[in-house]
């Protein structure tokens, strides 16, 4: 009897043992479900403001002083343990502005600019460790490895989003949508075609989410934006004609086309005035990016019960 009960115990404590490593295995997915509310910040990378050099869209040009407010809501859906769908929707604001840089051209050019994003996208999240959501049970005096909390991810997507530059002008106070205004000779005859104020992207990040217990956690990510436009800052091209942008679409116009300094310390260099027609005013062959830094809370939704089974 002693040895007949020693053996019940132990297959008892088998069974028990495998049905709970099965259940931790599929626990996942009782928590496919996820909502995120994140506040962080937004910036430009583009060819306004910047280094004190050249511009080059890339992480060089990064101004923090122009960092701005955004905001993100997001539903998460776990595929698998490793591997996450996510859509969202973002709101930010970007700014950029030439006289926070001593670069000589770009201080002189004296461009800026202001613009709400508005960014609809669908991401997948890749968790190389998977995703951890903390003790399944809540047993006093339980803890964990104080990693196993920790998930880090990456992630990369496409987004489509809506921008609007303005910029203030100095006379009346006032801020004017610049895309309208063609200030780069879109509203000329002879001159490029008006660019449009939607556009894609493909955002491309890194993320690292703690979680607090089975439905809660916070999460940080940092991502950039990838986009097909170069008009974000509405500065691309080549100047056009002021006399013409004038004549045709009054002052206003013609001083966002070109509202430089004229420093007559840049004419030796360039053999004239360096915003006159046909000269550089931005740079085409870099479009322009934009990048996020968000905080979010995180909660899952539990999909009926998990419950190991009773002996």
């Amino acid at each position: 009897m002693g040895r007949l009960y020693i053996l019940k115990r132990l297959l008892a404590i088998l069974i028990l043992l495998s049905t709970s490593f099965i259940g931790k295995g599929q626990s996942w997915k009782f928590y496919r479900h996820e909502v995120r509310i994140g506040v962080g910040a937004s910036n430009f990378l583009g060819e306004l403001g910047g280094a004190n050099a050249i511009g080059t869209n890339g992480i060089k040009d990064l101004e923090f002083s122009m960092t701005r407010p955004s905001v993100e809501i997001d539903y998460a859906y776990k595929i698998i343990p490793t591997l996450k769908a996510k859509s969202h929707l973002l709101y930010g604001r970007l700014k950029g502005d030439d006289a926070l840089t001593t670069e000589p051209f770009r201080n002189n050019r004296n461009l800026s600019f202001r613009s709400p994003i508005v960014e609809f996208g669908l991401q997948l999240e890749v968790y190389p460790f998977g995703e951890k959501i903390g003790h399944m049970y809540r047993l006093r005096g339980a803890k964990g490895k104080n990693w196993s909390y920790y998930s880090p991810y990456i992630t990369g997507g496409v987004a489509a989003f809506y921008f609007n530059p303005r910029a203030k002008y100095p006379v009346d106070g006032k801020y004017y949508s610049l895309q309208q205004l063609g200030t780069e000779g879109q509203n000329q005859p002879g001159g490029p075609a008006k660019y449009k104020r939607l556009g894609i992207c493909l955002p491309i990040g890194i993320g690292l989410n703690y979680a607090m217990n089975k439905h809660i956690s916070i999460g940080f990510q940092v991502s950039g934006r990838l986009t097909f436009t170069d008009y974000i800052d509405d500065v691309s091209g080549v100047y056009f004609d002021n006399a013409t942008i004038l004549a045709n679409q009054g002052a206003v116009a013609a001083y966002f086309a070109d509202p430089s300094k004229h420093d007559p310390t840049l004419l030796s260099y360039s053999g004239g005035d360096p915003t006159r027609p046909g000269y550089q005013r931005g740079d085409r062959s870099d479009n322009d990016s934009y990048m996020f830094a968000i905080f979010s809370i995180n909660y899952r939704f539990l999909k009926g019960k998990f419950v190991l089974p009773k002996f």
